[in-house]
Order: structure tokens, then C-alpha cells, then sequence
């Protein structure tokens, strides 16, 4: 009697401790994120919060090349939001998606700099005699560098500037530099420079039009990682509501291409 008390015991044990692994598993999401979606993607994992307190959101920032990268050699992660459509529309075209491939907003590009006002001279700031250096994102692999490369050769400043360039590894690191000094401007993310981090700074910062690179529409997708994984098909929907699109607007992300 003891004996099948004993194995009565110790299968409920197991069974708890599957069913805490389980529960732990169904609400426990990672992210891949572009660098630029930091200040938004904090606001909206505490709203989302609200509503399911449980759920464990990891968020790794970075530029979306790398990351591309990375999810095709298996990376575990549960859901991708990248700076530029073309990645996750690669992923999927590699079956390495699981759900529809949405838009979450368009980026803006800026000049922002503490040195000088960029909205006095507009792009032709970065041709002023204080600007030694000029910091841009790496564009092999963060679309807001390869933006940046499209819209200096558009205002025929490229060739002139290029020995300028510091690279940031993504736009994070970009701006980075021009709020540390280590370049005198640079071209980043409108949602950085509309961040409280960089407000505090006292820079300031030009709007690049639109027309001069092509646009930067920035989706997301749930990855195949994310099977069966409830709370990542709930984020995902969340994505879409008037809250979240409210705090994408708040940091710049506009709902339509320009």
C-alpha cells in the first residue's frame, strides 16, 4: 500500500512539473527587434502587461540583416519585427514563418546632431565646416544605413562625405555616437530622436523628405519557433490594436507610406 502510495506521489509530482513547464513555456515569448523599435516596443510590452501579467517578454535589439541571419540558422526566436518588409518576406519565402506578415509602421530618417541646428541648412548641414565626422548606420545589414546611403547619393553628397562615415553597428549604436560626441551628426531613426534618451541630450533634428530613399516599412512576423506558443499569437494581435499603433505613432512610425 505504501509502495502505490509512493508512485501515486510521485506521478502527481511529475505530472505538476510538466504542467509548470508547460505554463511557463505557453507564456514566455522572445523577440528579435530592430535597434530603432526600442522606446515604442517598452511602452507597448508594459501595456500589453495590463492584460496578461504573466507573460514573459524577452526583447533582443539590433540591426534586422543580423538578425535575418541568425532566424535562418534557427535562432529561437518566437517573433521577428524588422526595419525593412524584405526580411521577414525572405524568412517566409524560406519557411521560417508561421503567420501573416504585418506591417507595424513606416520609419522616418534624420539628421540629429548637438552641434549645429540641421533644420537651418537642412541636408547641406552636413557639409558645414564643424562637421568632421558623421555617423551613419552600417548599411549591409541595418536598413536604416542602407536609407541613408539612398538618400545622400539623391542630394549628391555621398562621394563627398563618405571618408566622414563612422558606422554603427544599427541605428541604436548610431545615434549613440552623436549623443556621445564620438561623431558631430548623424542619420537616425525619428523614433530615437523623438526617445526620452536623446530629448534629454538637447540635440536637435531635421526630418530627410521621403522622397529621397525608398521607404522604410518595418513588419513583423510570428516565427516557426512560436509553435503552439499562445502568448506569441496573442502579442502579435496586440500589435495591431489602437494601443499599440497609438504608441508607434507617439515615436514617429506613421501608418502609411508618405
Amino acid at each position: 500500500m505504501k509502495q502505490i502510495k509512493r508512485i501515486f506521489t510521485l506521478t502527481l509530482l511529475l505530472i505538476t512539473g510538466l504542467a509548470s513547464v508547460t505554463k511557463a513555456q505557453a507564456t514566455s515569448i522572445t523577440i528579435a527587434a530592430a535597434a530603432d523599435l526600442k522606446p515604442a516596443m517598452d511602452s507597448i510590452i508594459e501595456a500589453y502587461k495590463l492584460q496578461d501579467p504573466t507573460a514573459d517578454i524577452q526583447v533582443t535589439y539590433g540591426s534586422s540583416g543580423k538578425f535575418f541571419e541568425q532566424i535562418s540558422n534557427d535562432a529561437p526566436f518566437d517573433i521577428f519585427f524588422s526595419a525593412d518588409i524584405d526580411y521577414p518576406n525572405k524568412l517566409k519565402d524560406k519557411n521560417f514563418t508561421i503567420s501573416d506578415i504585418k506591417t507595424y509602421g513606416y520609419g522616418q530618417l534624420v539628421l540629429w546632431s548637438k552641434k549645429i541646428d540641421p533644420n537651418i541648412k537642412k541636408m547641406n548641414s552636413l557639409l558645414d565646416t564643424n562637421i568632421v565626422k558623421i555617423a551613419i548606420a552600417n548599411p549591409a545589414h541595418a536598413p536604416y544605413g542602407a536609407r541613408a546611403v539612398e538618400s545622400l547619393k539623391f542630394y549628391n553628397l555621398y562621394d563627398k562625405l563618405q571618408s566622414k562615415f563612422v558606422l554603427g553597428e544599427n541605428i541604436s549604436q548610431t545615434a549613440q555616437f552623436v549623443t556621445t560626441g564620438a561623431a558631430d551628426i548623424g542619420l537616425v531613426a525619428l523614433s530615437l530622436a523623438l526617445s526620452p534618451n536623446m530629448q534629454k541630450e538637447g540635440g536637435k533634428y531635421y526630418i530627410i523628405p521621403d522622397n529621397s530613399h525608398s521607404p522604410l516599412q518595418q513588419a513583423y512576423v510570428i516565427l516557426k519557433h512560436a509553435q503552439g506558443n499562445a502568448t506569441a499569437v496573442k502579442f502579435y494581435t496586440f500589435i495591431s490594436s489602437a494601443t499599440a499603433i497609438n504608441i508607434f505613432t507617439k515615436y514617429g512610425f506613421s501608418q502609411s507610406a508618405k
